[in-house]
C-alpha cells in the first residue's frame, strides 16, 4: 500500500486534491451567498419596473384616447382582402360557436379557411355543413395529425390575400379585430406581424380567475413594455395577423418547433420584419382550470422558448440582430433565476442539517422588509395594469372583480413558473432535431355556456 501511495502519479493527485481544498477554503462563500441572495430578490423586482415603465410609455404613446374598444373602428385608407386562418384538431364542441362569431366581423372583404388536422372527431362534418351555408368559408382537410405549423402553412399557401390572420379553434375573435389588425399593414411595410390581445373566457375556478389577471398585469403589460423597448418576444399564437409577404421571406412556421408563435416572431425579427401589439384586437380563448393542465401548457412554452434560444443563438451574431440581443439576455438571465431558485431551496434543507450557521440565500425571500417590498411592488403592479387594462374587461363587468384573486399569483404561479421552467428547459435539451410538433390534447378549462 505503501509502495501505491508512494507512486508519482499517486502523489499528484494527493497534491492535487490537498491544493483544491485550500482554494476553496479562501472563497469567500459568505459573500457569493450575499450576491445570490441579491440577484435573487432584486432581479424580479427590477423586471417590474421596467415592464411597468414600458407599459405606461406604450399608453401614453399609442393607447390613450382610442375611445369604445369593443365598438369602435379605425379608419383605414383601403380595405385589402384578409384571410382568417383556423387550424383545428379535435375542435367539434367548440369550432362552431368560434366560425359563426367569426361571421360577424365588421370587415367588408374577409374570408374563412378552416383547416382540419386529422382530427378524430366530428370537426370535418361540422366544417362541411357550415361551408355548405357560408360561401366566404373553405375548409382544407389534412388526412393525418400533422401539427399547427403544417395547417397553417397549407392554410396560408392556399389563401388568396396578403393579409392573413390565425385564431385558435377554440378563440372568439371581437367583431372589429380584423379592422384594428388590418390598420398595422396599411401603415407601415415593414410590419411583418401583429400580436392581438387575448382574454379569458373561462373563469369559474380560482386558476381561471387569477390567469384573468395575468393576462392583464402580466402578460399584456409585458407585451406593451417590449412593444416600447423594439422588439417582442412572441406574438400571442391565439390570435395575430400576418404579411405573407414577410412569411414567405422567412419559410413560414417550423414544423419541428413546439411553439410556432414564439419561433414565428423570432424568424421575422430576425429577418428584419416588426412586429406591433394592438390591444383592441381583443380576442377570447379558453384556458386550463387545473393544476396538470396549467403545468403541461406552461411547460411547452417554457420548452417553445427554450428552442428558440437554441435554435437562433449564431444568427444572434449578426450585427443587424442587435436589437434582439436585450431580450434574449433578458431570457438568459430568467431561465438563470429559475434554476438558482430551484437549486437553492433544494440545497437549503441540506444546509441547515449540515452547517451551525447556514448560509441564507433565499434570506430576502423570507418574511422580511424585502419580501414586504416585492409586495408592494406587485400590489403597485396590478394597480398600473389594471388602469391601463380595465377598458377591455368591460363587457364581463370589469377587471377590478378579478384582481382581488391576484393575491395568490406570487404563491401559486411563481412556483408552477418556475418549475415547469426547469422542466421544458430540460424537454427542449433532450428534443431530437428535426422532431415534428403535433397536436395534442389540451386542457379547456371548465367553462359555462
Amino acid at each position: 500500500m505503501d509502495e501505491l501511495l508512494s507512486h508519482p502519479w499517486i502523489q499528484h493527485v494527493i497534491d492535487w486534491r490537498l491544493m483544491a481544498q485550500e482554494r476553496l477554503q479562501d472563497v469567500p462563500w459568505q459573500h457569493f451567498d450575499e450576491l445570490l441572495s441579491r440577484f435573487l430578490f432584486y432581479y424580479p423586482l427590477l423586471m417590474a419596473y421596467v415592464w411597468m415603465l414600458g407599459g405606461i410609455i406604450y399608453y401614453l404613446r399609442w393607447e390613450r384616447n382610442r375611445g369604445n374598444v369593443l365598438s369602435d373602428l379605425p379608419v383605414l385608407s383601403e380595405y385589402p382582402p384578409v384571410s382568417i386562418l383556423i387550424p383545428c384538431y379535435n375542435e367539434g364542441e367548440n369550432v362552431r360557436e368560434t366560425i359563426e362569431y367569426l361571421l360577424h366581423q365588421q370587415y367588408p372583404n374577409y374570408e374563412i379557411i378552416a383547416i382540419n388536422d386529422g382530427s378524430k372527431d366530428n370537426t370535418l362534418e361540422i366544417l362541411h355543413e357550415l361551408a355548405d351555408k357560408h360561401p366566404q368559408i373553405r375548409v382544407v382537410n389534412l388526412a393525418s395529425n400533422q401539427g399547427k405549423a403544417v395547417g397553417l402553412r397549407t392554410a396560408a399557401l392556399l389563401a388568396n390575400s396578403e393579409i392573413l390572420i390565425g385564431i385558435d379553434g377554440d378563440a372568439l375573435l371581437a367583431p372589429n379585430a380584423t379592422a384594428w389588425i388590418v390598420r398595422h399593414f396599411l401603415e407601415d411595410p415593414h410590419v411583418g406581424a401583429v400580436t392581438g390581445n387575448p382574454r379569458i373566457r373561462n373563469r369559474s375556478t380560482l386558476l381561471g380567475k387569477i390567469q384573468v389577471g395575468e393576462f392583464s398585469a402580466i402578460v399584456g403589460m409585458i407585451k406593451r413594455a417590449q412593444r416600447s423597448y423594439g422588439h417582442i418576444f412572441t406574438i400571442s399564437g391565439v390570435i395575430a395577423g400576418f404579411r405573407k409577404t414577410a412569411l414567405h421571406d422567412v419559410g413560414y412556421w417550423s414544423p419541428d418547433m413546439v411553439t410556432e408563435d414564439i419561433d414565428i416572431s423570432w424568424k421575422l425579427q430576425l429577418a428584419g420584419w416588426a412586429i406591433r401589439f394592438e390591444p383592441n384586437a381583443l380576442c377570447w380563448v379558453l384556458m386550463p382550470e387545473t393544476i396538470s393542465g396549467l403545468w403541461k401548457q406552461r411547460s411547452r412554452w417554457a420548452q417553445g422558448g427554450v428552442e428558440v434560444l437554441l435554435r437562433y443563438f449564431k444568427p444572434l451574431f449578426r450585427w443587424g440582430s442587435r436589437g434582439m440581443w436585450p431580450l434574449y439576455l433578458e431570457c438568459c438571465i430568467s431561465l438563470c433565476w429559475a434554476f438558482l431558485v430551484v437549486t437553492l431551496l433544494l440545497a437549503a434543507p441540506l444546509q441547515w442539517l449540515v452547517d451551525e450557521q447556514p448560509r441564507e440565500a433565499l434570506e430576502d425571500l423570507s418574511p422580511h422588509w424585502t419580501s414586504m417590498l416585492l409586495c408592494v411592488t406587485c400590489l403597485i403592479q396590478f394597480a398600473v395594469s389594471l388602469a391601463i387594462d380595465s377598458s377591455y374587461e368591460r363587457q364581463s363587468g370589469g377587471s377590478a372583480q378579478h384582481y382581488y384573486w391576484m393575491i395568490w399569483y406570487p404563491i401559486v404561479y411563481w412556483l408552477i413558473n418556475v418549475g415547469t421552467t426547469i422542466n421544458g428547459c430540460i424537454k427542449a435539451l433532450r428534443k431530437k432535431r428535426g422532431q415534428r410538433a403535433v397536436w395534442v390534447t389540451l386542457d379547456r378549462g371548465l367553462r359555462q355556456k
